[in-house]
């Protein structure tokens, strides 16, 4: 080829060339500034950012205080009162004695406690009852992280998915514009009809929309990731492909029961269920125990003082009296008590025995719930079991069909060259094997998901 560049095109040349060198190393820098996340970063930012999660684990915390409160509420009571009176006219002072009708000031302090001693162990079981509530609450925010998890990974592969169908659109626009211009040649010179000129290019135009579906495909998986991440609007960031290099990495190992019996052990959809049983059984007791007597223990200290109590000062003739001091007043009517009291209910409008009647319905409640939970999850993990298996059989047939289809399109394609076959056989041996590599991208990720949600009923990480 030969460069018909004179000397004085050479500095535009240059600029033309300097320009395209600093947009190919923007383009670089910006391909580098891209964070790269794996499945495992991507769920964990999630888990780190989602404010529903947040949420619930201030439930945690609210549960956690619950249970201090309740363990305090074992102890005695401990209170100090004072109150302090300015009184004018006719007034019968306490402290004194007798009736005045004069101002006095009066004051009286006192310090109280009180213990129940028993109460049909009720603030014991309440202690037990909290506990269970803290559990479950636990096993509420793990039911959040587990909702999350898998939702980010459906979502991830939405992502790796769609990357792929990107490319695979974008090779096979390529190819078609390729061969549009192989038959815009052909047909200038006479060996094409204008009709195989208009199905290259309607096969260009499905190209194009295909391509453009796909990276809106891509594009919104992208922004639904970047949203359960909670990540400033316009982040850019990229994914990590997994590899699945066999169909031996595939869970297909374990059994129905199997799977059941570990999910059992650390599901949080079916602890969540167990631990509000559990506390449902414990709230018969705390009510059971309204029906039993209360016996509680109180003491007091207390004394005072008051301006209108008076003593004769010693030696006066006639008597001469004064205010007796503060001192003198508070040692004087110092004063104990100790006491116990006994509430024994028999008759209360039937209170006692409608929450006991209560509670237990909400005990059987509770433990429908945990095994209709139970029932669910059995059925969920069958499902998923035959879904792992339709999808590696769906994954071996697509294979199977692309590298058929791929076999049977270069065939045509060479006799095609050749002058022995249309271009309508052709453009349909090209559709046939785009739509198996289509299939064969999302048979792909379908046997993915389907083998990790295996191990998400399994409880092992969500990775690749």
């Amino acid at each position: 080829m030969i460069c018909n560049y004179s000397i004085f095109s050479m500095p535009i040349l240059l600029k033309r060339i300097s320009s395209l060198f600093l947009a190919l190393l923007m383009l670089s820098f910006s391909l580098k500034a891209q964070e790269k996340i794996s499945l495992q970063r991507a769920i964990e930012l999630a888990l780190q950012n989602n404010l529903q999660i947040k949420q619930a684990q201030l439930s945690e915390a609210l549960s956690d205080e619950t249970i201090k409160q309740s363990r305090f509420a074992l102890l005695p009571t401990l209170n100090a009162s004072n109150s302090e009176n300015y009184s004018i006219g006719r007034v019968f002072d306490q402290l004194s004695g007798q009736p005045i009708n004069q101002a006095v000031t009066s004051a009286n302090g006192s310090l109280n406690s009180s213990l129940v001693v028993f109460q049909g162990f009720q603030r014991r079981n309440q202690i037990l009852q909290n506990k269970l509530n803290l559990e479950a609450d636990k096993s509420n925010t793990r039911k959040a992280q587990n909702d999350l998890s898998l939702t980010v990974v459906t979502t991830y592969l939405q992502v790796l998915s769609g990357q792929d169908l990107v490319t695979a659109t974008t090779q096979q626009l390529e190819f078609a514009r390729e061969q549009l211009a192989r038959e815009q040649r052909f047909f200038d010179v006479g060996d094409r009809t204008l009709a195989d000129l208009a199905q290259s290019k309607a096969q260009l135009s499905t190209a194009e929309l295909n391509l453009t579906n796909a990276q809106n495909q891509v594009d919104l998986a992208f922004l639904n990731l970047s949203q359960l991440m909670e990540m400033a609007p316009g982040s850019r960031f990229d994914v990590e492909s997994p590899v699945v290099n066999s169909i031996g990495q595939i869970n297909n190992q374990f059994t129905a029961d199997q799977i059941y019996a570990q999910a059992l052990e650390n599901y949080p959809d079916i602890k969540l269920a167990e631990f509000r049983r559990l506390s449902a059984e414990k709230a018969i007791e705390i009510a059971k125990g309204g029906l039993m007597p209360r016996l509680n223990l109180s003491g007091n200290l207390g004394s005072g003082y008051s301006s209108a109590r008076k003593q004769v000062i010693a030696g006066t003739t006639p008597p001469v009296f004064e205010t007796i001091s503060l001192r003198d007043q508070v040692r004087d009517n110092y004063n104990r008590a100790l006491g116990f009291s006994l509430n024994i209910p028999i008759f209360n409008g039937y209170q006692a025995r409608s929450t006991v009647n209560r509670a237990k319905i909400n005990f059987v409640s509770a433990s429908l719930t945990e095994d209709l939970a139970k029932n669910n999850l059995n059925k969920v993990i069958n499902q998923a079991i035959f879904d792992l298996r339709a999808a590696e059989k769906r994954y071996v047939s697509t294979q199977s069909a692309f590298e058929s289809s791929d076999a049977a399109f270069n065939v045509i394609k060479q006799r095609y060259d050749v002058g022995l076959v249309n271009s309508l056989d052709y453009n349909q041996s090209q559709i046939n094997l785009n739509q198996a590599q289509f299939n064969l991208i999302q048979a792909k990720y379908d046997l993915i998901f389907r083998n990790k949600l295996i191990d998400f009923y399994m409880g092992k990480p969500l990775t690749f």
